[in-house]
């Protein structure tokens, strides 16, 4: 359906009870989300503003237009020069986008602005760090926004001033692993290696994929390659292809073979263990993650919400590959991707790396 159609549908559904309509159109809009349709949530989007109080209406458009340009229509624009390559004119772009969010949705003494991206994240986010004040939510992903404008300062050789926006985007959603991997970048081109250490501790904590907790070892990998400690760096590269294989892996070890002058060989689990154990880095998912999606599974399965209930069972087994959480999945989802184990030992020590996993992990 068009958005003109959708518009239509939804306009048609609606009376002249305000409330009620506002009510009905944002339960549209998350259905909308969920269903990945751009043209359903700007459709229901239209009509929510249309329904508000001129005056409200106005302060809505005045916080979240730039230029007469609404916020997720510059951030296309942006996302659009970057891949063009075109990082300049993308900058100024992505600075004002970046002090309009800042100074409009700043925290206050009561309340915060988040950017949380679905109820994972949400439950998540009071799991961990179990907020006092009112949270107010965005009416766009400023984590996703803020972060870009850090890379195009990386990009554009300002990778010192990209901290703090990190840091910023951090602070809209300290769950979403994006701006923490971009921060790790920005340690690698400084060479740091204790920040990029301390910033992957951090990553593992909140990461809820073994896509995502794969790179966090392959970023230790590399920095301990950089700063010529082979030995340890084999054992991260080793624990990187055990969570989620990569064809990266493989080149990277012939790189270490390489820079030795010697043959590397995977590490086996103990020793895995005892070189992460040294660097205060646990082996897989940290235990509240797991629990906090397990938690999600039940509640929703006895709410009868199937979707948010597979949601949170996918990432369940994604990190535990528990075969009783994949029948249930596969009951309810026959056709679901999943995650396919990688062996633990291949041959003379090695992981198994020709395995694949699932192409949409839930993060």
């Amino acid at each position: 359906m068009s958005y003109d159609e959708k518009y239509s549908q939804l306009k048609s559904r609606m009376t002249e009870d305000k409330a009620a309509n506002e009510a009905m159109l944002r339960q549209e809009v998350a259905k909308f989300i969920r269903e990945n349709d751009r043209e359903g949530v700007d459709a229901a989007g239209a009509l929510i503003m249309e329904n508000m109080p001129d005056d409200k209406r106005e302060e809505i458009l005045r916080i979240t237009h730039i230029d007469g340009v609404r916020l997720d229509k510059m951030y296309e624009n942006i996302d659009k020069l970057i891949s063009e390559k075109n990082f300049n004119e993308a900058k100024v772009l992505a600075e004002k986008l970046y002090k309009k969010i800042t100074v409009e949705f700043k925290e206050g003494e009561k309340a915060k602005f988040v950017s949380l991206r679905n109820p994972f994240e949400d439950n998540l986010y009071q799991e961990l760090f179990k907020p006092e004040k009112t949270l107010n939510r965005t009416p766009y992903d400023f984590c996703q926004y803020i972060t870009t404008y850090a890379y195009i300062l990386v990009e554009t050789g300002d990778p010192l001033d990209a901290i703090p926006v990190l840091q910023m985007a951090e602070s809209f959603n300290p769950v979403d692993v994006g701006p923490k991997f971009e921060l790790a970048e920005v340690y690698k081109l400084l060479h740091n290696k204790s920040k990029l250490i301390e910033v992957t501790r951090e990553t593992i904590k909140i990461a809820s994929s073994p896509v995502a907790i794969a790179r966090c070892y392959a970023n230790v990998g590399y920095i301990l390659t950089e700063f010529t400690d082979y030995e340890d760096a084999v054992v991260f590269y080793t624990a990187s292809a055990m969570m989620a294989p990569n064809p990266a892996i493989p080149r990277e070890m012939q790189h270490l073979a390489d820079l030795k002058g010697s043959p590397v060989r995977y590490a086996g689990r103990e020793k895995i263990a005892e070189v992460l154990k040294k660097y205060d880095i646990n082996f897989g998912p940290d235990p509240q993650v797991i629990g906090v999606a397990a938690k999600m599974a039940s509640y929703y399965l006895a709410e009868k919400d199937m979707y948010n209930a597979l949601q949170a069972m996918k990432i369940t087994y994604n990190l535990t590959l528990d075969e009783n959480i994949k029948k249930m999945i596969l009951k309810y989802d026959p056709k679901a991707a999943m995650l396919v184990p990688p062996s633990a030992q291949n041959g003379e020590g090695a992981p198994n790396i020709t395995q694949t996993v699932n192409e949409e992990p839930e993060e």
